[in-house]
């Protein structure tokens, strides 16, 4: 079980789904991890699926976990990523990306490889600024 303030937990992470690999579906700015309602029934007879809210989230509770001099670049959100990641103890995982969190991704899978099987990059932007 993980502490009620761990990042899991204050960024809503749930999984649901039953299966050997994991999926962690991360959306993008201006929505939150409802996004994926209409798609993910599709995948938890034969996957894990993770999913979470960004600090930025309105779905987030604690409206003081998103500082934006901390969020002024992708580089944060791709350590909370990892920790998250870590603290879910997961690796390996396919990991599907919408918009800005495509680059978050990226950047964490550099960052830590081992966490990441594949990445599924959803209307990402090369352009966007890290």
């Amino acid at each position: 079980m993980l502490p009620e303030n761990s990042l899991s937990t204050v960024l809503n992470a749930r999984t649901k789904g039953h299966g050997t690999e994991t999926i962690v579906f991360a959306h993008g700015y201006g929505t939150d991890q409802s996004i994926w309602d209409k798609i993910t029934p599709f995948f938890v007879e034969n996957y894990n699926v993770v999913l979470f809210d960004w600090s930025f989230s309105g779905a987030v509770k604690d409206k003081s976990l998103y500082d934006s001099m901390k969020y002024s670049s992708f580089e944060a959100f791709a350590d909370d990523l990892v920790t998250l990641l870590g603290q879910m103890e997961l690796e390996n995982v396919t990991f599907v990306g919408h918009s800005m969190s495509g680059m978050i991704g990226c950047i964490a899978s550099i960052k830590s490889p081992h966490l990441f099987k594949r990445l599924i990059l959803l209307g990402a932007s090369p352009r966007m600024r890290c």
